[in-house]
């Protein structure tokens, strides 16, 4: 009797154990957890109302709506959780997926409810604080930009401006910790929609006695001026004409803590608000191993990866742990379709505190650099008053200042080929390190940047053949195309290139035996990127760029 009770209370020793290691993470208070609760399927009758400018968004990228991600979660599964006495904090479609405030008890309910096919912990976040300031007299240049030219040159995007781009027509999202739009600078932006997903409420500045307390919405504020600021002979943005969402979500109280969920519940309201570009200096690593950063596990990086599978490019900073024993980026920026921002100097010398790659996978990171030592900023608790900061946080806003800006002048181009034109014509874009990744970038280039697929755009082809558009496109891991001929017997090749032009896989070499054959490919065991499919046959060819995001 007494060997099953020591095994009895072995057991439970175990179960506790357990229940730590999984949930000590979500952990808020004593015997209080924030979890994800994932769902078995969404409600097929529920879906929601895409904004205009999303739906001419998702048709420029052939993506078929609705998308299994338009569908609300299942009223019914979350009010049988709520019913065991949750508290629900957010709800994602995206992940079908909602975030609560549970004990143990009731997490152990949840599990065994039928529905329910993971529960997961909702992490903390613990922003770096190395974030470096100096007075705003270091810089004091007598141009229409003001001290800001010295960034904006450093991207080339001046030249830009003045072929008339400024980020008009395109909305782009920014996520912080809130923004005070009272200083001069913003004086002319164009602010569609904003939205508190701390408090849950339309005001993005600070609003309670904590918040004032601890600047809340500096950080954001400092950082929008840098893409969406315009104060001739002071400031000027990247972006100064686009329409912007801006959504609050970073809590900067008890040691700057964050929930990872108001990130993706941010994005999932900027895509439907028809966000071309959504921007974020935030980042997550403390919770993590460097073997998380493959691309595939954070929740930030798979909401980002689904933003930008429905047609929004997402630029994220590196992170500023260059000098910490970390080194590493954060996520979201090891997402396989994100673009993430490092930092250099005015001379473009790295900063020190810029984030290093690789991905645990093997992938360079950063995608890019822009200037983030010294950038010309506002003084958030002003209304004329400037200064200095540094970090990748600064560096960010650049760069989705200058997609937005080529976004102006490509109207027609996807979010891929934006992020690609960026990666493709930066300063070492042929030998791209683990430091700067492809380089810093140079906006008027990437605006006049030529695609391979466009190269072979005037050849002929012949009506005897057709190619379809690949389906989904980007995909992820399966696309298919269909071939169809009004004469029998054709020879038909069909290969897989990289975006250098190097073969890659056949997918078909033979003969046409029927009129229409669908050809399929299944990219599981490559790197997500661009590709091209190269069709050809004996009087024409064909060419058309796909991507795989992973």
């Amino acid at each position: 009797m007494r060997h099953l009770s020591v095994i009895f209370l072995s057991f439970v020793l175990f179960s506790e154990l357990l229940f730590c290691q999984i949930f000590e993470a979500g952990k808020r208070a004593h015997d209080s957890y924030r979890l994800w609760i994932y769902f078995d399927k969404r409600d097929p009758n529920n879906l929601i109302n895409l904004d205009n400018a999303a739906i001419k968004r998702r048709k420029k990228h052939n993506i078929y709506i609705p998308t299994k991600y338009d569908y609300h979660i299942n009223e019914s599964y979350i009010k049988k959780v709520e019913k065991l006495g949750v508290v629900i904090k957010n709800k994602s479609r995206w992940l079908n997926a909602i975030s609560v405030i549970a004990n143990r008890e009731q997490i152990k309910k949840i599990q065994k409810l039928s529905f329910v096919i993971d529960v997961q912990p909702v992490m903390l976040y613990k922003k770096s604080q190395n974030i470096k300031t100096s007075n705003s007299n270091e810089l004091n240049r007598d141009f229409d930009y003001g001290s800001s030219l010295t960034q904006i040159n450093n991207i080339n995007c001046r030249t830009a401006h003045n072929a008339g781009y400024y980020g008009q027509g395109v909305r782009v999202l920014y996520i912080d910790t809130g923004f005070n739009l009272s200083h001069s600078a913003f004086d002319s932006i164009n602010v569609i929609a904003q939205y508190d997903f701390i408090n849950s409420d339309l005001n993005t500045a600070n609003e309670t006695t904590q918040e004032f307390n601890d600047s809340q919405d500096d950080h954001g504020t400092t950082c929008l001026s840098v893409i969406a600021g315009f104060a001739e002979g002071n400031l000027i943005g990247s972006a100064f004409k686009s329409e912007y969402l801006l959504a609050k979500t970073e809590i900067v109280a008890e040691e700057i803590q964050q929930e990872e969920d108001n990130y993706v519940a941010a994005l999932e309201w900027g895509e439907s608000l028809g966000a071309d570009i959504a921007c974020a200096s935030l980042g997550y690593y403390d919770w993590y191993d460097y073997n998380n950063l493959d691309g595939n596990t954070a929740t930030t990086t798979i909401a980002v990866d689904i933003a930008s599978s429905l047609g929004v490019l997402c630029v994220n900073s590196a992170g500023n742990s260059g000098n910490d024993s970390w080194y590493y980026i954060i996520t979201p920026a090891d997402a396989d379709s994100v673009l993430s921002v490092g930092a250099v100097s005015s001379n473009g010398s790295i900063a020190s505190f810029s984030s290093h790659g690789p991905t645990s996978d093997g992938r360079v990171k950063p995608e890019v650099c822009a200037m983030g030592v010294n950038v010309y900023c506002v003084r958030s608790d002003t209304q004329n008053n400037y200064r200095t900061s540094s970090g990748t946080s600064f560096s960010a806003p650049l760069v989705g200042g200058a997609a937005a800006v080529i976004l102006s002048a490509n109207s027609n181009w996807t979010n891929m080929e934006v992020r690609e034109a960026l990666m493709m014509t930066a300063s070492q874009n042929n030998n791209p390190d683990n430091s700067y990744g492809y380089g810093i970038i140079d906006t008027w280039a990437a605006i006049n940047f030529q695609f391979l697929a466009k190269t072979y755009s005037e050849k002929i082809v012949p009506t005897s053949i057709t190619v379809s558009k690949a389906y989904p496109n980007p995909f992820n891991p399966l696309v298919s195309l269909f071939i169809e001929s009004n004469i029998d017997k054709y020879f038909i090749t069909s290969a897989i290139y990289d975006i250098n032009g190097k073969f890659v896989e056949s997918i078909f070499d033979g003969i046409l035996v029927s009129e229409k054959m669908n050809l399929k490919w299944d990219a599981s065991s490559y790197p997500a990127g661009v590709y091209i499919i190269h069709t050809n046959w004996i009087d024409g060819s064909h060419f058309q760029k796909i991507t795989l995001l992973k």
